[in-house]
């Protein structure tokens, strides 16, 4: 590559600007050579052309090579250049480099040094060029890429647009049949319990099933308000103990065979601003999780605890626990634990139950924690805010005003 070499030579020597040039065909015969007397007149075959390298004297009439090397460094910074000095000028040497010189050689000039200087020169022009070359094409394939991505984007947006669309229209047809079918065995389960018909067991098996693909219906409907931005709390001011006791009673009574569930809670009950409907499903969600993944008959137990601030509502378990590297993960969308499988109850679902479970609890202001030992139990802890004193003294004097009228 360096034998193909596009060299300039300037210098006002008429011997040297002869027997370089001869010395460079010897040596690189490939090599193509420009002279010239003037640093004027090299100025213009610069302008022209992109020269691999530059050797220049540095003592020359009207401009030297000093000048002419701040003029390269303007028009081809790029393009190296060799001064030549005479012996014992170490001090333009100098300058020379320091002005962006890439080599000097000093005169009388060693051929075999000169050649040896000027293929490096050349080289390290050639490397630069590939390297502009590689820039420039990974800059191209940086901008494809990015167009690509922007179109894929515009695709997926557009898909998921469809998606959510599907996924309300779905989930809304698929409620209202539903909530008639629920209701219907319902009625069909009293009638048959007044006359002790053997047939209530089939029909508790038909109940637990519609059960099961109301919670996938909820699902459907929860993912795509949170995505369309229409899931919205209606908080009210509730006794925490009470309604998490009802919650409780509620699932258990729900359950077949009904799970062992421990409660401890503080002795004087407290209140909070709650989504009832919301916070509720929370609860049901991680009792529900908890029984699934323990063997049955195995106890959990929900403590409540208040702190200053906040409370503190934790599920725990003794079933088969979550490896510590899949924790991070057991939050996002249609997720669910591989290699763990269901001992209690169905596994229907669609991974999105903790999903939405974190969505609502950082709704009302307060986060879900988890701590994990496969083998040994998971406990889930919904850290939620307690009202401000200004709220609890606002509500005092409101229920006071409304005493006194």
């Amino acid at each position: 590559m360096t034998e193909e070499a596009y060299i300039l030579i300037v210098d006002d020597d008429t011997a040297l600007l002869q027997a370089l040039p001869q010395a460079l065909y010897l040596r690189m015969p490939g090599a193509k050579v420009d002279t010239t007397d003037t640093a004027v007149k090299a100025l213009e075959l610069l302008k022209a052309n992109d020269y691999d390298a530059i050797v220049s004297d540095i003592k020359m009439p009207g401009m030297d090579g000093l000048a002419l090397l701040s003029r390269i460094q303007g028009i081809r910074p790029e393009t190296p250049t060799l001064m030549i000095t005479g012996h014992g000028d170490h001090n333009l040497a100098i300058q020379a480099l320091r002005g962006g010189a890439y080599d000097f050689i000093q005169k009388p000039i060693d051929r075999e040094y000169f050649i040896a200087a000027l293929r490096r020169a050349t080289q390290s022009r050639h490397l630069r060029r590939q390297v502009y070359a590689q820039q420039q094409a990974l800059e191209q394939h940086a901008r494809s890429l990015e167009l690509t991505v922007l179109e894929r984007t515009r695709e997926l947006v557009e898909a998921n647009a469809v998606k959510d669309e599907f996924i309300s229209i779905a989930s809304h047809e698929l409620k209202t049949p539903l909530s008639s079918l629920k209701g219907m065995a319902q009625l069909l389960h009293r009638r048959l319990l007044r006359s002790s018909s053997p047939e209530v067991a089939s029909l508790v098996s038909m109940e637990n099933s519609i059960r099961r693909i109301e919670v996938l219906v909820n699902d459907l409907l929860n993912i795509s308000s949170l995505e369309t931005g229409l899931f919205d709390l209606r908080c009210q001011r509730r006794h925490v103990a009470e309604l998490t006791q009802c919650l409780i009673d509620e699932y258990v009574s729900g359950t077949n065979p009904q799970p062992v569930i421990h409660t401890h809670f503080p002795e004087e009950d407290f209140e909070a601003e709650i989504d009832v409907e919301r916070l509720g499903q929370v609860v049901i969600n991680l009792l529900s999780n908890a029984r699934k993944y323990s063997v049955t008959g195995s106890p959990i137990k929900v403590t409540l605890t208040k702190q200053e601030q906040t409370y503190t509502l934790s599920v725990s378990d003794k079933g088969s626990g979550i490896p510590p590297e899949m924790l991070p993960f057991i939050f996002e969308r249609f997720y669910r634990v591989p290699g763990i499988e269901v001992q209690t109850g169905s596994s229907v679902g669609f991974g999105l139950g903790l999903y939405i479970s974190r969505q609502i609890v950082e709704r009302h202001g307060g986060r879900i924690e988890v701590e994990s030992t496969p083998g040994k139990g998971s406990t889930f802890s919904l850290v939620l805010p307690l009202p401000s004193a200004s709220t609890s003294s606002d509500t005092s004097v409101e229920d006071a005003s409304l005493h006194q009228s």
